[in-house]
């Protein structure tokens, strides 16, 4: 299921065969939360752009159009036309973003609709079921997403929460792939490891979900608050006591150097709406560092994004033009500045992969990080 092909130092390249196609790591998952990537960008983009892995979100999905429709419809790979592998989350952050319309409870969750009110109640069964209907390739277990600033009683109470609604999952998703009517009965579930900024609560953790021998496992609770330097100090303590012979994945994270820096720990799987929502704002990234395309620097500026880059984008098209269609507010450009971003990510998980197989990744990781931050790391 996954093989360990090489490390380099702690960095990990690795390759994840599943049921819709295999994954080489490290991966960055491009976030489809609605399954589809916010920007007009359709599956035939993220074929073309070298997209791996598409994550499309369970709490979104089941309030709208409902995970029962899609089921109907053949699951989330026929409903959006993509045949490679996606990553459902499991809703528990928007549940528990959702701060003012929520109530916790040892069975799960009651909440409010943020679409229309309704009340709706999601526990680990509840969440387990949502994501065999969506069908995903991955599906995550049901947790809590405390505050990573909560004081150390209320994170050592969430966290044997977590490890108690876990078990729970496990056991519903076993009994879901069973099923003769479950459309992947071969989903997999990666468990998620909680404790905020406390290292030893983390540590305990890991040890007690690893021994569930789980498909893979997630760290969670970070880039929500805390400093880089925090998170950083966290995957230091946590990851070595996560398996690595099984995916590694940091949830939510990051910039350009947040994945550069994570992955030298031993992280090899990656989200961030960063590259999407940036775009979508006329911010693109390059090996120059990151360009603000609203700038009037840019108005008569006939070079692409960035001169060499393979992207559709920059194949075709010049920062005038895209600026122009930003400041007119044309669709488009929101389109061509996400399309280049995912296509800039995707591609530096290319350069990853090489480097840790050539046993260069401390050389390119340093080279990187002074071009991705605009020589300002």
């Amino acid at each position: 299921m996954y093989e360990l092909i090489k490390r380099d130092g702690l960095a990990k390249r690795g390759r994840l065969s599943t049921v819709h196609g295999v994954v080489e790591t490290p991966v960055f998952m491009n976030v489809g939360t609605a399954a589809a990537i916010k920007g007009a960008v359709s599956t035939e983009d993220l074929q073309e752009i070298g997209t791996q892995v598409e994550l499309s979100n369970t709490y979104h999905l089941h309030v709208r159009p409902g995970d029962q429709i899609v089921k109907k419809l053949g699951g989330l790979h026929k409903f959006m036309v993509w045949d490679k592998p996606i990553l459902t989350d499991s809703g528990g952050f928007q549940v528990f973003s959702l701060a003012g319309l929520r109530k916790i409870k040892e069975e799960g969750v009651y909440f409010q609709s943020h679409i229309d009110g309704r009340k709706i109640f999601m526990g680990p069964e509840e969440s387990m079921q949502i994501q065999s209907n969506l069908a995903s390739t991955i599906a995550m277990a049901f947790d809590e997403c405390p505050s990573s600033v909560a004081d150390r009683a209320y994170m050592e109470r969430s966290v044997a929460r977590t490890t108690r609604w876990l078990k729970r999952c496990a056991a519903e998703m076993e009994r879901l792939n069973s099923l003769p009517e479950t459309i992947n009965q071969k989903q997999l579930l990666f468990g998620i490891n909680q404790g905020g900024v406390y290292e030893d609560i983390r540590i305990q953790h890991a040890k007690e979900i690893v021994a569930l021998g789980l498909d893979g496992y997630a760290i969670g609770g970070l880039a929500v608050g805390e400093t880089h330097e925090e998170m950083y100090r966290i995957l230091d303590a946590a990851v070595p006591f996560l398996p690595v012979d099984k995916p590694t994945y940091l949830m939510g994270v990051g910039t350009p150097a947040n994945i550069l820096e994570a992955v030298d720990r031993g992280v090899d799987f990656f989200d961030c709406v960063y590259p999407s929502r940036n775009g979508r704002h006329g911010h693109v990234y390059t090996n120059g560092g990151k360009l603000n395309l609203f700038n009037a620097q840019y108005e008569l500026d006939s070079r692409p994004i960035e001169e060499g880059c393979g992207c559709p984008v920059c194949r075709t098209y010049s920062r005038a033009y895209i600026r122009h269609l930003l400041k007119a507010k044309e669709m488009l450009g929101m389109r061509l500045c996400v399309l280049h971003n995912l296509y800039f990510y995707n591609t530096m998980m290319t350069e990853i992969r090489a480097a840790i197989e050539e046993g260069r990744y401390k050389e390119y990781k340093a080279d990187k990080l002074l071009k991705v931050t605009g020589g300002k790391y």
